[in-house]
């Protein structure tokens, strides 16, 4: 497989041969029900229809974790310092399963929610022969992060040769509580791992992967170092946060308020990221619902919140429509969502990502109509990505009303003049309403008319 880059001077991604490249996926799990099959080689073909599957609707990543500690039986090392057989087999087929079906993994090399919640059974703890002499120094103790390297320096001598790797997570969000209560440490704790893998790739393949930081998003308040260490941090190559904002994200109560809850974040973190960075939401979903209230939220409910969030987040400037975090039982995304990847990913092929320099619209885009509508867009000189959202128009279950169409107005920023494709897109069936021809003169903004919302619509414009 081709490696993944950055865009140059835009914030989106590419292949290595300069064609345009979209994180299209979610998060999985080496125990969860689509890829469990894998450990032991105990059902491969299974994984391998799950993969095919997944390429059909479009799927382009997967986010993983290099171990999932919830329970004994799949550390990646145990003790420390020696590599689990079964573990290290499971990822040598996944690596070689992936590539035939265009999956590539973002991978992070340890599963720090379960490290902090079972710690006293974790094998880097030194009470079981491991390296930290405690969890709230895991990212300033030099015996634990010389174990740490070592990690990435194995995975990458055994694997960091294949494009299957989109990237990596260095680490899954990165927390002052690590290094004792204080955000001070982290950017030279990143730093330190960003150099170190990026020499030991370098010296191994030729060429290093990208590199990311995760960041639980709401922690930003109270550590605003910690968050501009992971949007900003030299040594990275895109920036990702986890967007499980209370109430509307990670408990909802309809489907709309978590899509407006997505493009005021994805706003706030595009103003703090460098212009050209590409951005993502790499783990989000109903946590509370799921965790704390023991709750799966009914599928048709929960397909229209994962399809709201994924049109808000990319029409708002994000590279590609984020990664959900399953919370369901069984842990999977349903079909509905699957087939809101799909509908995405066609979509994408109508815009020119190598040469969009967007900048977030959402409070630009002025909406003349008489229902309420919420307003997702980003835009440069001569492209633009719109998505509109009825906010007004509810039903018993707290979903969308899509019939009888809102119609509404934009008026849009300034573009150079001349003349357009408008496509507008029926987000639901995943395909194109209508296809209109626009002329933009000097000086006039650009106006759409008599738009049809069926509870939502997105909108694509690019040069004819």
């Amino acid at each position: 497989m081709e490696w993944i880059e950055a865009a140059r001077g835009v914030p989106y991604f590419q292949t290595e041969s300069g064609c345009s490249w979209t994180p299209i996926g979610h998060n999985d799990s080496l125990t969860w029900p689509s890829l469990e099959g894998v450990y032991r080689r105990r059902d491969l073909p299974a994984a391998e229809r799950y993969l095919a599957m997944l390429s059909a609707h479009g799927v382009t990543v997967l986010r993983m974790m290099l171990e999932y500690n919830h329970g004994e039986h799949r550390y990646f090392e145990r003790p420390a310092g020696t590599f689990n057989p079964n573990m290290v087999r499971f990822w040598d087929d996944l690596f070689v399963m992936c590539p035939p079906h265009g999956i590539r993994i973002l991978l992070t090399p340890f599963d720090t929610f379960w490290m902090w919640k079972r710690w006293e059974f974790h094998t880097y703890n030194r009470r079981n022969k491991g390296p930290s002499p405690s969890i709230r120094r895991m990212l300033v103790d030099e015996s634990t992060r010389r174990a740490i390297k070592r990690r990435l320096e194995f995975a990458t001598a055994r694997w960091g040769a294949s494009g299957a790797i989109f990237a990596w997570d260095l680490w899954n969000e990165i927390h002052p509580a690590m290094a004792e209560n204080s955000a001070e440490p982290l950017f030279g704790f990143i730093e330190d791992l960003s150099t170190f893998l990026r020499q030991t790739e370098q010296r191994l393949h030729g060429r290093a992967h990208l590199q990311t930081v995760s960041i639980f998003g709401p922690i930003g308040l109270q550590y605003p170092a910690a968050e501009q260490s992971v949007l900003t941090h030299p040594c990275l190559d895109f920036a990702t946060t986890h967007f499980y904002e209370e109430g509307t994200i990670d408990h909802p109560r309809n489907t709309v308020d978590a899509a407006i809850g997505t493009g005021a974040i994805m706003r706030a973190m595009l103003a703090g990221t460098p212009p050209s960075r590409p951005f993502f939401d790499s783990e989000s979903g109903p946590i509370h619902s799921f965790k704390d209230k023991h709750k799966t939220l009914p599928e048709a409910f929960d397909d229209e919140y994962f399809r709201h969030m994924q049109w808000a987040h990319c029409a708002s400037g994000g590279a590609g429509g984020g990664m959900r975090w399953p919370n369901r039982s069984p842990h999977i995304l349903t079909p509905g969502m699957h087939r809101a990847q799909q509908g995405l990913s066609a979509f994408l092929t109508l815009i020119d990502w190598r040469n969009f320099h967007r900048v977030n619209w959402n409070s630009e885009v002025a909406v003349n109509s008489e229902a309420s509508i919420a307003t997702f867009a980003c835009g440069d000189q001569c492209q633009a990505v719109i998505w509109l959202l009825r906010r007004d128009a509810l039903d018993k279950q707290k979903r969308v009303i899509r019939n009888p169409p809102a119609l509404a107005s934009l008026t849009l920023p300034a573009m150079e003049a001349g003349f357009y494709h408008v496509t507008l897109w029926d987000t639901e069936a995943g395909t194109a309403l209508e296809r209109r021809n626009l002329e933009l003169r000097a000086g006039t903004p650009p106006l759409l008319t008599d738009l049809p919302i069926p509870g939502d619509l997105a909108i694509a414009i690019t040069p004819r």
